[in-house]
């Protein structure tokens, strides 16, 4: 498993290691029963503190993309298709919100916008 931390980034590294492995569930690098490494090894490996990697996985578990199982370990979830979706949506919907906020600041009116997308979207589906 590659995770590369950006010690200057002003995302805490927990947050990081979240996303990093969210990608890799959703892209599926990481499959369904698949293992995460040990809180101690990941932790190691990154040069990181164990209790930042433990907040990340819990949270992985909290958002339903992983289960731990006590004694035995931290496992991708089986997969859920309708969660999967959900999150791919919400990062296309975010995407969408910081283009249309750039295009508000460089001027351009909504509707603007809309046509923009529109001739975005014919070419698209041609």
């Amino acid at each position: 498993m590659k995770i590369i931390i950006n010690h200057s980034s002003m995302v805490p590294i927990y947050e990081q290691l979240i996303e990093q492995i969210k990608a890799m569930i959703l892209n599926e690098e990481l499959k369904a029963d698949d293992s995460l490494p040990s809180v101690r090894t990941l932790a190691k490996e990154l040069k990181i503190s164990a209790l930042t990697v433990k907040k990340a996985y819990d949270n992985l578990e909290e958002e339903g993309f992983t289960v731990t199982v006590h004694g035995k370990g931290t496992y991708v979830a089986a997969a859920n298709q309708e969660a999967k979706l959900e999150q791919q949506k919400r990062e296309i919907e975010s995407e969408l919100e910081a283009v249309i906020q750039k295009a508000q600041r460089l001027g351009m009116k909504n509707a603007e916008i809309e046509a923009l997308f529109s001739l975005i979207m014919e070419d698209e589906t041609c």
